[in-house]
């Protein structure tokens, strides 16, 4: 993870530069396309994860905007923009929705600010997650989001990019403490698998960023501590809540996942 002050550096991979190229974007370079290359050509059918993720992460937002009455969302971790923003798919269904992006990718911040440019509505900070306390605090934060009301808290495949001597589960547990009841929780993470494709993929990250961590259903439900995990819990990000119509993993296709699509988990948790 670079930090704020770093510039662009082409010639290193980039974690959300990767993510990028693996979901069909431009904005990366060649040392990306060669991480992102291994996925594609060594690990076949892995792409599906960062897809599965998305299409996750986009049906939470609508369902926080159009159910719960939550109007502002703070997406730590949020990666270069690209279809379906947190911003675009909470403001197409509430437009008074205010969003908070954290990120310290200078690709990301630069990227991101330029889109935002004229949407008072959303910010980008220059923010590592891990200092959850900084994020809080930002002026743009505080700007934006009323601590007294109900915040929904977006932790989209970034857990698992943050080592266990990070104390990860200390910063889900630093926003549940600084967040009313009724706050709602979004989280996706890598879920072990116990196999050869978890084992491999897990090696090519943490050869490339030193990071990267799977982890299993039980140590990502320790991750919720103190939050109420709603249904359909933790599952496999195609299968939660998925659409009726559209996608890739429809009704009838629900039950013949990938290995690879079994490697990614969403869940969706209430602070009460």
């Amino acid at each position: 993870m670079p930090y704020e002050h770093s510039s662009i550096d082409p010639t290193r991979p980039s974690i959300a530069r990767v993510y990028d190229y693996l979901l069909g974007g431009k904005d990366n370079y060649a040392a990306d396309r060669a991480v992102g290359d291994v996925f594609k050509r060594d690990l076949p059918g892995s792409v599906a994860i960062a897809f599965a993720n998305r299409g996750a992460l986009t049906r939470a937002v609508r369902e926080i905007a159009t159910t719960t009455g939550i109007r502002q969302f703070i997406d730590l971790g949020s990666g270069l923009p690209t279809a379906d923003n947190v911003h675009q798919v909470a403001q197409r269904h509430a437009p008074d929705s205010r969003v908070v992006y954290a990120d310290i990718d200078p690709q990301v911040l630069v990227h991101g600010r330029a889109l935002l440019e004229n949407d008072h509505r959303t910010r980008v900070v220059a923010v590592d997650v891990r200092n959850p306390e900084a994020v809080r605090t930002h002026p743009d934060t505080i700007e934006l989001i009323d601590f007294d009301r109900p915040v929904a808290v977006i932790l989209s495949a970034i857990l698992h990019h943050v080592n266990d001597d990070e104390d990860p589960a200390g910063i889900v547990r630093y926003w549940r403490d600084h967040v009313p009841s009724g706050s709602y929780f979004f989280l996706s993470h890598f879920r072990s698998g116990n196999n050869a494709e978890t084992a491999e993929a897990e090696k090519v990250l943490q050869q490339t960023f030193g990071r990267g961590r799977w982890r299993t259903d039980a140590e990502i439900a320790s991750l919720l501590e103190g939050l109420e995990i709603l249904d359909p819990g933790i599952v496999p990000a195609s299968l939660w809540r998925p659409d009726e119509t559209g996608g890739a993993c429809d009704v009838g296709e629900r039950q013949q996942l990938t290995v690879w699509e079994h490697l990614i988990a969403a869940a969706l948790a209430r602070k009460i």
